[in-house]
């Protein structure tokens, strides 16, 4: 099962319509220099260009899950739910891109990466180690419980036009 539409399809219904949740203030050309400054990479412009339709909060309910390989979160998807924006210090209560630098140190993750999205034990994020840090990194998901590494898609641009519903999958 692919994901159902053209970058432009989905990310035209990309934000979850009814939630507030996560969301942080517009995305200014100031923060993604600071964010590019601060993580040490290049953004995928596909990535800067849903943040700035939103920047950050809730994945709409079309767009929740990518089909994956077999994985300890489920035999042929993972959970897509939310998106972390960029916020500086003290404007975010929720975590950012930013934060990426300290959830590696604190996880152990591999590195360079950028982390999109995550709970603690499994992330989708950016992955910078082969393309370098202003090349156009692949998507993975990343689970540090049981230390298991899975391609989602080559850049993100792909990833996006793969996501589809999570309601879409058999339980």
């Amino acid at each position: 099962m692919i994901g159902a539409g053209s970058f432009e399809q989905v990310a035209a219904g990309f934000w979850h319509p009814d939630s507030e949740r996560l969301r942080l203030p517009p995305l200014t050309d100031e923060l993604v220099v600071a964010a590019e400054r601060h993580l040490d990479v290049t953004l995928p412009p596909d990535l800067l260009r849903l943040l700035r339709l939103q920047n950050g909060g809730v994945i709409a309910d079309s767009w929740d899950a990518c089909p994956a390989e077999t994985n300890f979160y489920a035999d042929d998807h993972v959970p897509f739910e939310r998106l972390y924006g960029i916020g500086l210090g003290g404007q975010a209560e929720t975590m950012t891109l930013l934060d990426t630098p300290y959830l590696v140190q604190e996880w152990g993750l591999p590195s360079p990466v950028v982390l999109l999205s995550g709970d603690g034990h499994c992330w989708i994020a950016l992955d910078y180690r082969k393309c370098g840090p202003t090349g156009n990194p692949s998507v993975v998901w990343i689970d540090d419980e049981m230390n298991h590494e899975l391609l989602l898609a080559p850049d993100f641009r792909a990833f996006v036009e793969r996501l589809t519903a999570s309601a879409a999958f058999p339980e």
